[in-house]
């Protein structure tokens, strides 16, 4: 299904830039702005099997875009510099933001390279138990389990089910059948448990997976260190904050944001909600956030920045870099709000 629904997207979005429409819907739909999101920043893998691929862009790739954004005069800023135009209603010139979540070490290896040749700033969300070693990336515990069995046992309604994952096809079918399942169980305990046993059976060790992947916190303040560099807080555990208990989820943020400060002796003012999403984040969550002391918070909702948003400043939405379509042609159509329209059926401005 999932292959078939990134064909559909790019005939899309080909048809778009083709037609020339985002011209013609840029003074609509572009906003004043837009905080583009991305995860990985990494030379492009060899291995055929990578259903995480949408979290990953090359180096190349996001220098192409920051070309693309200077050449199309557009300021790229930092959030505090977004959320001070926001307030003043200081929208003379079109601004960018750029946000990379969870804390990859890659970002500081291949994204703040590119960075510097732009003179860029960029804001790095990190997660203070990835930072700490000891933090769970079921997604990607999930993606090695896979990638190393001809088959995987998964216990459902008390009853054990055989999943054939001795070809490409049906390591990308399992996953995608595996993720949704994590993704809907009740608790957090839930998916830890269930990713804990998956790993067990197949010699994954997945504590070790954050210390391999993200900046631990010698590595955080050292990165913090370089101006271009901004710090914000992703939660404590990358849990879904919308299933916690109002007084857990406020503790994942107040938690996170106390912790980063702490180590890294800065001050922490921005926030990304893990996931993101409307299940994972709504009005509860924005009010928390906001009670934490943030300035400013975003979701991975998509969409650009429009003056409106000055009153929503804890439900930002952004325009994900998304590896899958890591194509020239889809840099105006990401600028001009064209793709973002498109995916929210062209509605202008939609609070999250």
């Amino acid at each position: 299904m999932k292959p078939f629904r990134h064909q559909m997207i790019r005939a899309c979005l080909g048809a778009l830039y083709f037609s020339g429409a985002h011209y013609a819907l840029q003074p609509i739909f572009g906003g004043v702005g837009a905080i583009f999101m991305l995860h990985h920043v990494r030379p492009l893998s060899g291995n055929p099997f990578r259903p995480n691929h949408h979290l990953e862009v090359t180096p190349e790739f996001l220098r192409e875009t920051l070309a693309h954004v200077r050449a199309r005069g557009i300021d790229i800023i930092t959030l505090d510099e977004m959320h001070q135009r926001l307030t003043e209603r200081n929208f003379g010139r079109r601004f960018a933001c750029f946000t990379c979540d969870d804390g990859y070490r890659d970002n500081r290896d291949f994204a703040l390279p590119v960075m510097r040749e732009f003179e860029a700033p960029l804001t790095v969300y990190a997660t203070s138990d990835f930072a700490a070693g000891r933090g769970r990336l079921w997604w990607v515990a999930l993606e090695m389990v896979l990638a190393s069995a001809d088959r995987v046992e998964v216990e459902r309604d008390g009853a054990i089910q055989i999943l054939d994952t001795s070809t490409l096809q049906g390591k990308a079918t399992a996953f995608c059948d595996l993720q949704t399942r994590m993704r809907t169980l009740p608790t957090e305990a839930d998916v830890r448990r269930e990713m804990t046993a998956l790993c067990g059976r197949h010699g994954i060790d997945e504590a070790a997976i954050s210390r391999d992947l993200c900046l631990s916190w010698d590595e955080l303040r050292a990165f913090a260190a370089d101006p271009l560099v901004t710090i914000g807080a992703h939660s404590v555990s990358h849990c879904n904050l919308a299933k916690q208990s109002e007084a857990g989820a406020a503790e994942e943020m107040a938690s996170s944001r106390a912790r980063i400060e702490a180590e890294l002796q800065r001050p922490v003012r921005h926030l990304a909600y893990p996931y993101g999403d409307g299940d994972a984040a709504g009005p509860r969550e924005y009010e928390l956030a906001q009670a934490a002391g943030y300035t400013t918070a975003v979701t991975t909702r998509k969409g650009m920045i429009f003056p409106d948003h000055a009153g929503h400043l804890m439900a930002l939405p952004r325009v994900s870099l998304n590896g899958h379509y890591q194509n020239k042609h889809v840099l105006p159509l990401l600028t001009s709000g064209a793709a973002t329209a498109m995916w929210n059926g062209f509605r202008r401005f939609a609070a999250a």
